[in-house]
This record gives C-alpha cells, structure tokens and sequence, in this order.
C-alpha cells in the first residue's frame, strides 16, 4: 500500500511539474511570436488525464505493484524525459506554432515524429497496469486513442506549413 501511494504520488507531482514547466516554455514562446493552435480541444487532454490519474488514486491507491511493469513504465520515463529535453523550451502541452523556425529532427524525432504520443499512450495504457489494473488500462486506453486522433491530426495540420 505505501509503495502504491508512493508511486501515485510520484505520477502526481510529475504531472503537476510538466503542466508548470508547459505553461512557463507556452507563455515565452507566445511572447517571443509564437501562436496556439486548435486550443478547443485542449479541455478533452485535460479532463482525461485528470480522470485518469484521480481515478487511479481511488481504485489503485490500495493494490500491489506489479514490478514487470513498473519497470516499463520506469522505461517510459526515461523516454519523457529524453523527449523533454529534446524539445526543450518549446516543449509544452499545447498545440504552439513557432513561425521561421524548423521543426526538431533531432533526439527521438529522428525516429518518430511524435514521440511525446508515444509515450503518453505507453503511460496511459501501462500506469494501470501497474497495479494490475488491465480493465482500467483499456478503457483509458480507448479514450486516449480518441482524444490523440484529434489532437495529431490538428498537430500535423498546424506543422505541415514549417516542413
């Protein structure tokens, strides 16, 4: 139980410190020219992961941890992090345009041109399981598959004029 809220804890205190540094690397780039993109689906990524993650704090709160996953998840977050750092500044959770400047090839972008999804769909899908949670798993699974498939196609829309 104590290692469960431990690691609940964990997932919570990360996700409050990337919505920080999001809105800090957000309100730069807007004053330094950049513009939002597609701001009207913004609501669904937010009431997802927040269903998700108090969600998780009331039916997981309790339940051993499955090391095998954890450990994908421990891998996971070693992704975020190289993600994040790639990105740097212009990492944030919103769609920002930034215009005259080329998109990032380097880092994981080299192999993939959304790995930030890859990992929150990894995070969504693997975070349950932690916990033994596969029916929970699924279903956030599912509605993250519909929430990126607006959010990548807005995405690759609003990026396709800096390729």
């Amino acid at each position: 139980m104590i290692a469960s809220l431990a690691l609940l804890a964990f997932v919570t205190l990360e996700r409050l410190g990337e919505l920080y540094i999001a809105k800090k690397n957000t309100k730069a780039l807007l004053q330094q020219g950049a513009y939002e993109v597609a701001p009207r689906h913004y609501i669904l990524i937010v009431v997802l992961h927040t269903a998700w993650l108090a969600g998780l704090w009331y039916v997981a709160w309790d339940k051993p941890i499955v090391p095998v996953w954890l450990a994908i998840f421990a891998l996971l977050q070693l992704l975020r992090v190289w993600v994040l750092a790639t990105l740097g500044k212009r990492w944030t959770t919103r769609i920002i345009v930034v215009p005259g400047i080329p998109l990032v090839k380097n880092g994981p972008y080299r192999f993939v041109s959304h790995p930030n999804y890859v990992v929150v769909i990894g995070e969504i899908a693997v975070f349950p399981l932690c916990f033994g949670l596969v029916w929970y798993s699924v279903i956030f699974s599912i509605l993250n598959a519909l929430v990126l498939t607006i959010r990548i196609r807005e995405e690759n829309s609003a990026l396709s004029e800096l390729r």
